[in-house]
């Protein structure tokens, strides 16, 4: 998806939140979603950005969605892809990492790419977590997922007044289209954007996902 909007003309700084991917959280610290929000904002600081269009995925939308309630004016647009809605996380998909015992890390990979990794591009973003650090760091990140965190901000969101899009996986089995992405769209009155891909579009898609994007942002550019 980045390669292609690059290629579109834009501008995409894609940071990984903190104790995910590549990036290191310290010891003792909850790194919730809530606090992915202010972490971002402060980034945006550190690049000396004040104005930027926000795409969000998963529950990284949760922290688009705090981002954009505690600071709209360092928002261009909010662009949600398969992301969640009031308390529909979708943790039960997560409850058997944050059940899993740290001291069995290093068997979490494997479980996931065997039940997860059904297209080469997944298997790709799932070997991040691979090895017993890797699989800890996976496990302290779905114990401090809080569906709590976007309870309550219906209307804080719609009053921000930020131009958004809401894109969305057809056949996403984690946080259905008509479940959760119709109700979302509906809350931003938005029209729903339909993908032809499953809960990662990103990766099942990525073109698609581009090319709406595009058509949603350039005109704010």
């Amino acid at each position: 998806m980045t390669p292609h909007l690059v290629a579109a003309g834009f501008r995409v700084i894609a940071p990984d939140l903190v104790g995910y991917g590549e990036s290191e959280a310290p010891a003792g610290v909850r790194i919730d979603m809530a606090s992915q929000a202010d972490w971002m904002l402060s980034l945006l600081d550190q690049l000396r950005l004040n104005r930027v269009a926000v795409i969000a995925h998963d529950v990284g939308t949760a922290a688009a969605q705090l981002m954009a309630i505690r600071a709209p004016e360092r928002l261009r647009a909010l662009a949600l892809l398969d992301g969640v809605y009031r308390d529909n996380w979708a943790i039960e998909a997560v409850a058997a990492i944050q059940a899993w015992d740290p001291a069995d890390a290093e068997r979490l990979f494997p479980v996931l790419r065997r039940h997860l990794g059904k297209s080469e591009p997944l298997r790709e973003m799932l070997s991040a977590w691979q090895g017993e650090r890797e699989g800890r760091r996976l496990i302290r990140a779905a114990k401090d997922l809080d569906p709590r965190q976007t309870v309550g901000l219906d209307e804080q969101l719609k009053s921000t007044g930020l131009p958004a899009a809401v894109l969305w996986g057809e056949h996403d089995d984690f946080l259905p289209i008509d479940a959760v992405g119709q109700r979302l769209a509906e809350l931003l009155q938005v029209a729903l954007v339909r993908l032809p891909g499953g809960h990662f579009t990103p990766l099942d898609c990525p073109v698609e996902v581009a090319e709406a994007l595009y058509v949603f942002l350039r005109p704010l550019s």
